[in-house]
């Protein structure tokens, strides 16, 4: 990889961070996701549903309230962005396999948006026990099964490929991996960082400033930006504009779980290898590379087609959908003190606020009307006010 980009910036000079990244993460040959994707315990990074099935759980108990809300519509699409190995999507499936009386009339379909032949892989073996059929005739669908709770599950490389419709869609930690641009403010101006070979050592990169505005400095900088030094993501604007519009076009809800910020930070761009962290310009191909979320630009980005709420904290969502409530029914059912310890260990390493339960945020797109009532004309005393969005509000035991 690292021979690769060296060629490539002989050839055509520094290129952006959003280009590395992509390269990085992505190339079809040397990308980190493609060729490894190192998630749990043996990998790179550990998610918060590779530690806990409580926190899928809770997940899909969020999507089943809102589907209540909603009026329980006669069909959903749950549409999960990245589903890594597919643990989230399974425990997901396992809620709405032990509320199937409440959804016996729903029709329930499962679509995952994933670029990665070997995860798409995992998640098969994962969701259906490998039952899959590729689908090569069809363009956008690249792979279906049945999952082992008997529901349909289809893979598509881009969200544009999901068809319109009812759906709840997800992304845990998805945006976090999409590429940067960053910028630093200088007494002439923005400029862009980009990457580049180190002259003092010819095999190693280093980042330089643009000597002029780039075409990012001049699309992706909001006017009233304060910060000195700044990172963006476009491609999770994009998506976000599409999530949006089909919340506003065929109703829904999405739930995005990353770690990020609300506007305030600066300089977050970080690489992790074998849970520590690494060098973002070292070995390009070998480590997961991220930035932190900017859900500030992610509101802006819903162009106001949705309503949103958050950021709010893991360990307060958590609470709110009745973490506390869960772990003791679960500690309640286990016989052995392994589980138990298991358990504990689990729920502090979502809830600790010095572990996840500070670093990652929860952060919803909803449709306008599941804040208003779209007829004025009854009389306002006479109905129920409308229920409140789960895991955003506190949660109040009857």
């Amino acid at each position: 990889m690292l021979r690769h980009l060296l060629l490539k910036l002989r050839a055509t000079g520094p290129v952006t961070v959003a280009e590395y990244m992509r390269e990085a993460l992505t190339n079809p040959g040397e990308g980190y996701y493609t060729r490894r994707g190192g998630i749990g315990e043996s990998g790179d990074f550990v998610t918060s549903p590779e530690i806990s099935q409580v926190f899928g759980e809770l997940i899909g108990i969020w999507y089943i309230s809102e589907w209540i809300a909603a009026g329980k519509p006669k069909a959903f699409q749950l549409v999960e962005m990245g589903p890594g190995r597919g643990t989230l999507t399974d425990d997901i499936l396992r809620v709405f396999k032990q509320l199937a009386s409440l959804l016996s009339k729903c029709d329930v379909s499962i679509h995952l948006v994933e670029v990665s032949p070997k995860l798409s892989e995992i998640q098969a073996q994962m969701l259906t026990g490998g039952k899959v059929q590729s689908n090569p005739e069809d363009k956008s669908v690249y792979m279906k099964g049945i999952s082992k709770t008997g529901i349909p599950i289809f893979w598509y490389r881009d969200i544009q490929d999901v068809p319109l419709g009812y759906s709840f869609y997800l992304a845990h930690e998805f945006f976090d991996a999409l590429p940067i641009h960053k910028f630093q403010r200088t007494e002439k101006g923005w400029r862009e960082v980009l990457v580049d070979i180190d002259p003092e050592v010819p095999d190693q990169l280093r980042f330089v400033l643009s000597p002029s505005s780039t075409p990012a400095t001049q699309n992706f900088i909001q006017p009233e930006e304060t910060r000195n030094h700044l990172e963006v993501c476009p491609e999770a604007g994009v998506i976000i504009q599409n999530l949006a519009c089909r919340i506003e076009k065929g109703g829904g809800a999405a739930l995005v779980a990353d770690y990020g910020h609300d506007g305030t930070k600066t300089d977050t761009f970080r690489g992790f290898r074998n849970h520590k962290l690494h060098d973002v310009l070292s070995a390009p191909g070998t480590a997961d590379l991220t930035a932190d979320v900017d859900f500030s630009y992610l509101r802006k980005m819903t162009q106001g087609r949705t309503a949103t709420l958050g950021p709010i904290k893991q360990r307060e969502f958590l609470k709110n959908m009745g973490i506390d409530l869960r772990l003791q029914v679960l500690l309640q059912n286990s016989c052995d003190t392994a589980t138990r310890e298991q358990l504990l260990h689990s729920y502090d390493m979502l809830m600790n606020p010095k572990k996840m339960g500070d670093c990652f945020s929860f952060f919803a797109l909803l449709p306008h009307h599941r804040f208003a009532r779209p007829d004025k004309k009854h009389k306002p005393e006479s109905e129920s006010p409308l229920p409140p969005v789960a895991g955003f509000s506190e949660l109040l035991l009857k």
